[in-house]
């Protein structure tokens, strides 16, 4: 039995763009170098997901941050100019409109278009932005981006921007480090509202976490990241945050990224699935059965061995069965509720 799913964060088009060769053929064809492709993506149940453009690349991937000897007392990356993020956004968006023209996959701007895809065969992309560096303060760009297809901000990724403050990557800590949302940032969040446009909070700090739960009318949704409770990082979710989460009606998609799953924090390929699930049910319990989903953080993350890329996420969808999830939550964890998400967010 084939499960379908929705994937709520990948970093794939970045490591496409670094790629020497036909980044299109990449895709299309498959390798062996990244963690999703058209070819394996089919083959799991993979029906869309998040397309994250990450502006631009750092030169150190999180398995070399969390290495480093100062990483317990992680620091903030210096901020990007504006001309070197729209760089590298337009870039990564160039070739999100180049796949969908060669008919690996469809750009899709709301929930209906999503299921117009599944239907077809198509993979559903939504195109997201982690961390809002693209954006100048006038808001332009935003719109230009909006016109190609952009329906999701991360405001921030861990560094500080013209709108607002991620987290460093520290453990043991929880997220209430610096300051919140510029006038800037708060402007963005009413504008993304208006607009249809679902804001992300991963990777935001807790000050900026309260100032978009305070203006957005909108479900708050976390796209990649898991329970503090569990594993003390920065980027985990504390209980009055996934508290806030349900009460919006949000979603929580889970982070498979080692580091952000171990109970020491370490990125370790040897990581259980078993942990997984004990993050998702964690997150049953705290956000309820509409509010978890999938959110891997392929090509950007250290994946636990057992999966290792998109063709090992059928063995979580097991793994939650052989648990005790009911087929009907499992279905709604694997694709359910993000669709639903999607529809109340962006429409």
């Amino acid at each position: 039995m084939t499960i379908p799913f929705f994937d709520g964060h990948n970093d794939t088009l970045l490591r496409l763009q670094e790629h020497r060769g036909d980044k299109v053929e990449a895709f299309v064809k498959g390798t062996n170098d990244d963690h999703i492709d058209l070819p394996r993506a089919r083959s799991a149940g993979m029906v869309g997901g998040f397309f994250a453009m990450f502006p631009p690349p750092l030169k150190t991937d999180l398995a070399t941050v969390a290495a480093a000897p100062d990483y317990a007392k992680g620091e903030l990356p210096p901020q990007l100019a504006l001309s070197d993020a729209l760089q590298s956004t337009n870039g990564m968006a160039s070739l999100l409109l180049r796949l969908e023209r060669a008919g690996a996959l469809a750009v899709c701007r709301s929930a209906a278009d999503i299921r117009d895809a599944q239907a077809t065969g198509t993979i559903a992309a939504i195109f997201h932005l982690e961390g809002a560096e693209a954006i100048d303060t006038d808001f332009n760009s935003l719109e230009v981006l909006y016109a190609a297809g952009l329906r999701s901000i991360g405001i921030t990724w861990s560094r500080a921007n013209a709108f607002g403050t991620g987290v460093p990557f520290r453990f043991p800590a929880d997220p209430d480090i610096g300051p919140g949302l510029s006038d800037a940032g708060k402007s963005l969040v009413r504008l993304c509202d208006h607009m249809g446009v679902m804001i992300d909070l991963s990777h935001l700090n807790a000050a900026g976490f309260r100032d978009v739960a305070s203006l957005s009318s909108k479900p708050l949704v976390a796209t990649h990241s898991n329970v503090h409770a569990i594993c003390q990082s920065t980027r985990n979710l504390v209980d009055w945050q996934l508290a806030a989460i349900r009460e919006s009606k949000g979603v929580v998609g889970l982070n498979y990224a080692t580091g952000f799953l171990r109970p020491d924090g370490r990125f370790d390929p040897n990581t259980p699935i078993d942990l997984m699930v004990q993050h998702i049910a964690a997150l049953v319990e705290t956000v309820g059965e509409d509010g978890v989903a999938l959110g891997s953080d392929f090509d950007g993350a250290m994946m636990p061995a057992e999966i290792r890329d998109v063709a090992g996420v059928p063995k979580l969808l097991q793994a939650l069965l052989d648990h005790g999830f009911g087929e009907p939550l499992v279905r709604k964890i694997a694709l359910d509720n993000w669709l639903g998400l999607v529809e109340r967010t962006i429409g």
